[in-house]
């Protein structure tokens, strides 16, 4: 390799200091959830959130439109497009452990926050101040709440997919999750279960025959 080659790619990595930011959500297709448990399809964090801000878009309309809500549309959305991406730097610690005990729930949410963070220093100056106030969420506000609730359907929407694919392995966790999604007490889960769940259970020729 000849010195200019070297000095030409040694400036090409100096160029990229503050914009890896892409480069690392792009990773998020590398990281499985449900790693504990065997499906019979894998699931990456990349599919899952947009899986979750797809159903946190539903759930804020149906708060705002059915129930007469003001819940911010977009910051629910971006909450939901980027709730994940602390698991690029950590993986996707499985739930049984990260809820174990206080110490570890406690210890693993500052090394999230401590990650987002860092994602939030790989932006250039002029991004930061529209992009890093979604990276972690504030737990107070209702737009939190919705979010947290979508990423609960998801995973449950997941268990419906593998018991139809007839993996017994996500009975116990559909069951647990439906009963934490009621116990929330949020007529828009509760709207979504009784208007769109059922539609889940459907096969191709039965949806188009609608």
């Amino acid at each position: 390799m000849t010195a200019c080659k070297k000095t030409t790619e040694t400036k090409e990595k100096k160029n990229v200091r503050g914009y890896e930011f892409y480069a690392y959500l792009d990773r998020m297709k590398f990281i499985r959830r449900w790693q504990l448990m065997r499906s019979t399809r894998e699931e990456n964090i990349m599919e899952h959130s947009q899986s979750v801000a797809v159903l946190a878009h539903a759930l804020v309309t149906v708060h705002n439109e059915v129930f007469g809500g003001h819940a911010d549309v977009l910051k629910t959305v971006l909450y939901a497009m980027y709730h994940e991406i602390s698991e690029v730097m950590t993986g996707d610690l499985p739930t049984p452990i990260k809820y174990y005990n206080r110490s570890i729930s406690g210890a693993y949410k500052e090394l999230e926050k401590s990650a987002c963070e860092k994602m939030a220093g790989m932006l250039p100056e002029p991004l930061k101040e529209g992009i890093s106030p979604y990276l972690l969420a504030d737990e107070s506000c209702a737009e939190y709440r919705l979010v947290k609730a979508a990423d609960k359907l998801s995973a449950y929407i997941k268990c419906l997919e593998e018991l139809r694919s007839g993996n017994s392995e996500f009975s116990r966790a559909k069951h647990t999750i439906e009963e934490e999604l009621h116990a929330r007490n949020m007529p828009e889960v509760e709207y979504f279960f009784e208007h769109f769940i059922p539609a889940f259970s459907l096969t191709l020729d039965e949806l188009e025959g609608f």
